[in-house]
């Protein structure tokens, strides 16, 4: 089996963990996270005795762990006035379709939009800046520039946040903050 298959398996079994991990907290700092206020990370898995250490939850747990921080910089931003109506989703996150997505909708409560160039990360990201920057008419803004000159005849699927979805990940928001006293733990004791 390739990599990109396992992961796709993987990505896909996430979908049928708990909407809120089962109890299962993930911590996926290697190195520090300002947005936390931790100068160093450990990868941490945790969970009461009562949590349901399934696969699943397990995978799922994996990924939420990558949109908590993401959700906690967003929450800065609400409180600064900064709304979010939508989202564009790329990078690896986003190679298979819906899994990704359907969870930063959770996450951030507003609907991700990812194109049909989604699994493109970091340096794609980079190439359109610099375009941007080389190509751009006089007072065009980069949405301008992105949504009438590069994705103009994109394929793009939507997802907007569920409900339920939206509360699981909350839930597990929660207990993620929460347990940072932990991860801070392990940074001085590890």
């Amino acid at each position: 089996m390739s990599t990109n298959d396992l992961y796709t398996k993987l990505y896909r079994k996430s979908l049928e963990g708990d909407t809120d991990c089962g109890g299962v907290i993930t911590y996926n700092y290697v190195a520090g996270e300002g947005v936390t206020h931790l100068d160093g990370g450990r990868p941490m898995v945790v969970r009461g005795p009562d949590s349901s250490f399934t696969l699943a939850n397990f995978l799922r747990s994996q990924l939420y762990a990558t949109m908590s921080t993401l959700k906690i910089g967003m929450d800065i931003l609400a409180r600064e006035g900064v709304a979010i109506d939508r989202l564009t989703g790329h990078g690896g996150l986003f190679k298979t379709p819906v899994v990704g997505q359907k969870y930063m909708a959770a996450a951030c409560n507003a609907p991700v939009t990812c194109m049909e160039t989604a699994g493109e990360g970091g340096p794609y990201s980079m190439a359109l800046l610099a375009a941007y920057m080389l190509n751009k008419a006089e007072g065009e803004t980069l949405e301008q520039y992105l949504s009438d000159r590069v994705f103009a005849g994109a394929k793009s699927v939507t997802l907007a946040p569920e409900p339920e979805e939206a509360a699981g990940f909350d839930a597990y928001l929660a207990r993620f903050k929460n347990g940072l006293k932990a991860q801070r733990a392990a940074v001085e004791a590890i």
